[in-house]
């Protein structure tokens, strides 16, 4: 069963074909989402990735986790699952 990795402090310009080629050097990449706000549609720095392997995503983490993209410096980590919010 693949992790959902949480990938937060990306480059504005990133989209989600960039974060999933980013992601390809450590193996198969099942999704990769970058969020944008719903207003404004630009990104909101951070976003989410599954890769097709346990494996695959513990490499992931110990490559990207604190690497320097585009001035910024990666936060990759297990993504912790979804907490019910109070619609707004």
């Amino acid at each position: 069963m693949a992790i959902n990795l949480f990938v937060g402090n990306l480059p504005y310009a990133m989209d989600n074909d960039k974060l999933s080629q980013l992601f390809a050097a450590a193996g198969t990449v099942v999704s990769a989402k970058v969020i944008s706000d719903k207003y404004s549609g630009r990104s909101r720095g951070f976003g989410f990735v599954e890769m097709a392997t346990d494996e695959e995503s513990k490499k992931a983490i110990e490559m990207f986790n604190g690497k320097d993209i585009e001035g910024r410096a990666l936060v990759v980590n297990e993504a912790r699952p979804r907490e019910e919010r109070p619609q707004q």
